[in-house]
């Protein structure tokens, strides 16, 4: 296992040394059995330039944009459950693919619908964020969000970040209650 953040720690991904080239970010949860209507969480991965401001709409990628326009950032699906162990979403990041503007992905989860379903993030337990490298398998970093987040419905649980040649991490647990377009928003992704 990999080393264990808590909230506003960074760590450089190959620290070892070893070469890095491709890695997963998984995202899950577990959904506190609240009300009739299930819980579906979706994770986001914001593409950021030099401003710290998505570099382009097409760089917003999620369950309805899931590759990047340069192929370095994928979404391999919706999980519309949160069943089951393990992540329930998955973002692969080609980090060698990423062009040079790009200094950092921002990761983010938000709650579909919430507002309507009556569902924040009060209500979701052992919500982690993991980064793995793709070529060894291993888990170099785990972010478990540790505090309840009443009234929020979406939450920046983290980022890869360049910095000096390396790719770090930083566990982020910012939480915002407008739900993605208060995140979308933030980072100037325009909002329809």
């Amino acid at each position: 296992m990999g080393v264990s953040l808590t909230k506003g720690q960074n760590v450089v991904l190959n620290q070892d040394g070893t070469p890095l080239a491709d890695v997963t970010v998984g995202l899950g949860w577990d959904a506190r059995p609240v009300g009739a209507a299930d819980f579906d969480l979706d994770a986001s991965a914001i593409i950021c330039g030099p401003e710290m401001k998505v570099i382009s709409d097409e760089h917003f990628v999620f369950y309805n944009n899931l590759i990047s326009p340069d192929g370095a950032v994928r979404h391999t699906g919706d999980n519309t459950t949160g069943e089951g162990d393990g992540d329930d979403e998955q973002i692969l990041v080609d980090l060698d693919g990423l062009g040079e503007k790009v200094r950092q992905v921002v990761f983010a989860v938000s709650i579909h619908d919430a507002e309507r379903r009556g569902q924040n993030f009060g209500q979701v337990d052992e919500a982690f964020i993991r980064v793995v490298d793709n070529l060894t398998g291993r888990e170099m970093c785990r972010y478990e969000l540790s505090y309840d987040a009443a009234g929020e419905t979406a939450m920046v649980f983290g980022a890869l970040y360049r910095r000096g040649g390396e790719w770090k991490f930083r566990a982020i647990g910012q939480g915002y209650a407008q739900g993605l377009a208060g995140i979308a928003t933030d980072y100037g992704v325009a909002v329809a």
